[in-house]
């Protein structure tokens, strides 16, 4: 299908960017601590009005950070309506909104896809079925990516996450192609690859495929050489400093910028090493959330480490005083 979807900001593929610019956050998904552990539905409000009231340009719903993997369609459908209307309420309704999904084959995919549009969400975040990763050379998933963006009623952002895809990688030479493609708009690079982010500036305007950083402590140098965006879970605790990082680099103010990325930068090595039950907690934590509602859906592991808990809290603080400044 033809790029044309129109984002709720009002940004649309064919004007200044293909898929909006600025800080993403891949919001967290908070289960009860039951047997069945649905989705704990009032904590889920008090987040979505925590990141909604703090200046994030975007949504990310079920993605890693999500627990994509554990939640059903109509859980996902869910989502995207709550967030919706949490955003309509605090005066945000145009607020992008972009939900992944994980699907073992392409007609799974392009059927997620459908229900994104229905439930209202403006882009698909792709990641490439890894069941048979033996079989998925670059060629495999080139045309997976392709025959995913020509069905799909919403723009197809690209998810490279070698690391819960059995390693597949998509490289410079598929992004090129790929790129190339109508409703392939953006691209997450969660691999790391600032070096991807040089070779898609030198290819493609920003208005036809943009480049993501995959998280927030390589942020500004992939602005450097073009890169338009970030989807960090960072942003589930410190929307107001990673926001602030962005805008001080779009206003010219490198050197504040970078010195603001340096101290985000350990912050993200809590998150990162912590791992999504980690994060939870300590979002839970400092948030004032039940901790009863912190727990990735099983089989994934509790956070009961006391050596652990203490260490992520630790890591993660250095921001408390500029997220608290930065208030609005």
């Amino acid at each position: 299908m033809p790029s044309n979807e129109t984002f709720a900001n009002g940004t649309s593929t064919g004007t200044q960017y293909s898929f909006p610019p600025g800080i993403h956050v891949p919001s967290l998904t908070f289960f009860k601590n039951d047997a069945k552990q649905e989705i704990d539905w009032e904590v889920q409000e008090k987040h979505f009005e925590f990141l909604i009231s703090n200046g994030l340009h975007g949504v990310v719903l079920a993605g890693t950070n999500g627990e994509a993997a554990t939640l059903s369609s109509a859980e996902k459908t869910q989502l995207v309506q709550k967030l919706r209307k949490t955003a309509q309420r605090l005066g945000r309704g145009d607020l992008p909104i972009t939900i992944g999904g994980v699907a073992g084959c392409t007609r799974d995919a392009i059927q997620q896809t459908v229900e994104a549009k229905e439930a209202g969400a403006n882009a698909y975040l792709a990641l490439i079925p890894s069941y048979f990763h033996f079989a998925m050379d670059q060629a495999a998933i080139i045309v997976f990516f392709q025959e995913l963006a020509d069905a799909s009623p919403v723009p197809i952002v690209i998810y490279n996450f070698p690391g819960v895809v059995a390693g597949l990688d998509v490289n410079s030479e598929a992004l090129d192609v790929l790129g190339r493609h109508l409703n392939i708009v953006a691209v997450k690079l969660t691999c790391g690859g600032i070096a991807k982010v040089s070779r898609i500036s030198a290819s493609f305007k920003k208005s036809g495929f943009c480049a993501l950083a995959g998280q927030s402590d390589w942020f500004i140098p992939a602005l450097s050489v073009g890169g338009t965006g970030c989807i960090t879970g960072v942003a589930n605790l410190y929307p107001r400093t990673c926001v602030e990082m962005y805008e001080l680099y779009q206003a010219g103010k490198t050197a504040e910028a970078s010195a603001l990325q340096i101290k985000l930068s350990v912050t993200e090595w809590g998150f990162g090493k912590g791992g999504i039950n980690g994060t939870k907690y300590v979002v839970a934590k400092k948030r004032g959330y039940p901790e009863t509602s912190a727990d990735c859906r099983r089989p994934y592991p509790r956070y009961t480490s006391e050596e652990r808990r203490e260490w992520v809290v630790k890591q993660v603080s250095g921001l408390d005083e500029i997220e608290a400044s930065l208030a609005r």
